[in-house]
């Protein structure tokens, strides 16, 4: 293994340090291992917080700003944090209107988040919880009951972000998170397995000659094991996947959201080839792309593949995408 690292034991906490001092306009709390923007709380707004597992980077520390969440739990490389940080966070960013939780669907990350909502709930804070499971790949597995929680998370988490931002009550921003999470499916495909710091190897054995169909991003089996394909059968097997499962638009060719999203370990020359494609079929199959966004967003440590996800978008939803954003991986 060659990572960049002092020691595994310390990945986190070293990383969070990095983080702070790159990013002034963030509040680090490295006891609670927390990402808090430096405004919070904003008076009158809705308090937004997601976490998860550490590795997945930039999600969700790279997402605190205005228009997007206001707080990150960051748990150790693939696990989820723990209660008492995800009440923390709520607790920081609260100022009166509630907190919203955000929550990829894998089963730790679901019940340490109910639990920090009960211990919220027990300080006078009001919480709603919106799971997103948008991988359409496999339906229950090791990590979870029902569909995995990837890509979309971040479309959930902008556009909630740009209805708190602007005033909207809890009910409409945690309803809002709801009917994006519905309206959105997501298909990944791994050319290489990932390596933790811990384990020092990959997490899973993938000759030179395969690829794996449907992984999760925690290094989790797909669907199936094939022989290399070419960036064009990439994306029509993907397609294929999102496809079968995106609900049909509320009006006649309603638009779609497009996150080309690489693993982590994917060149951006790869992603927007693969974007080509991509675009090219959406096109021949009478689908309108409204908004694109290309590049590592929520990744698997080293792990080159790619993950495609779709939403469909109503008027409200693009207004929200086009709203500002100030974040450090995400801004415009």
């Amino acid at each position: 293994m060659k990572k960049l690292i002092n020691a595994p034991e310390d990945v986190v906490p070293d990383a969070l340090r990095g983080l702070a001092a790159a990013h002034p306009e963030l509040s680090v709390d490295l006891e609670h291992r927390i990402v808090v923007r430096r405004d919070a709380p904003v008076s009158g707004k809705v308090g937004l917080v997601s976490g998860g597992g550490t590795g997945h980077e930039p999600l969700h520390s790279g997402f605190v700003g205005a228009g997007m969440l206001d707080a990150a739990c960051a748990g150790e490389v693939f696990t989820s944090p723990v209660p008492d940080q995800m009440a923390a966070a709520t607790a920081a960013v609260h100022a009166g209107a509630g907190v919203l939780h955000i929550v990829k669907n894998y089963t730790g990350d679901v019940l340490n988040f109910r639990m920090a909502a009960e211990l919220a709930e027990d300080d006078g804070i009001e919480v709603r919880q919106v799971v997103v499971d948008d991988d359409v790949a496999v339906v229950d597995s090791l990590y979870t009951a029902g569909r995995r929680g990837t890509g979309a998370t971040l479309f959930v988490e902008k556009l909630a972000g740009a209805k708190a931002e602007a005033g909207a009550p809890l009910a409409e921003v945690a309803d809002l998170a709801r009917r994006v999470n519905e309206r959105s499916r997501s298909f990944g495909v791994a050319l290489t397995a990932c390596t933790t710091p811990a384990k020092g190897g990959p997490t899973f054995d993938l000759p030179a000659d395969q690829l794996e169909l449907g992984i999760g991003i925690h290094g989790e089996p797909g669907r199936e094991r094939r022989a290399m394909m070419t960036a064009r059968e990439v994306a029509e097997a993907s397609l294929d996947a999102v496809l079968a499962e995106l609900p049909a638009g509320g009006e006649p060719g309603e638009p779609v959201l497009v996150l080309v999203n690489g693993m982590g370990g994917t060149p951006l020359l790869e992603l927007y080839l693969l974007h080509g494609e991509i675009d090219r079929i959406l096109r021949e199959r009478g689908v309108p792309v409204a908004r694109v966004l290309v590049g590592n967003y929520v990744t698997s440590l080293d792990m080159a593949g790619c993950m495609v996800t779709l939403c469909r978008a109503d008027e409200e939803f693009l207004r929200l995408w086009d709203a500002p954003v100030r974040t450090p991986a995400l801004r415009w």
